[in-house]
């Protein structure tokens, strides 16, 4: 059980992560490697306590809820990133 406990706060701590790296730019990138690792941690919390019989802890859904969350959110801004700086960099050749 300890080691879904910490797999529960890793996920929680790197949604955290995940979500307040949307607004610094290009490092929603980095939300979305937390994030992806974040979910993975969750999934596996979630397809041990199906296996094992107990309910995962309220962390461990918090944490699955805001790596998805975040995951969305980062890909979004990386992604308006990416195109504000094409924009700009277009318009400068004109």
């Amino acid at each position: 059980m300890e080691q879904y406990s910490n797999k529960a706060t890793a996920s929680l701590v790197l949604g955290i992560i995940s979500l307040v790296c949307i607004w610094f730019g290009y490092s929603a990138l980095v939300g979305v490697v937390c994030a992806i690792v974040g979910l993975v941690f969750g999934i596996q919390i979630r397809k041990a306590s199906q296996e094992e019989g107990f309910t995962p802890s309220g962390m461990a859904t918090a944490g699955l809820v805001l790596n998805i969350i975040g995951l969305s959110l980062c890909a979004v801004a990386f992604i308006a990133c990416v195109a504000c700086v094409g924009c700009i960099s277009t318009a400068a050749y004109l």
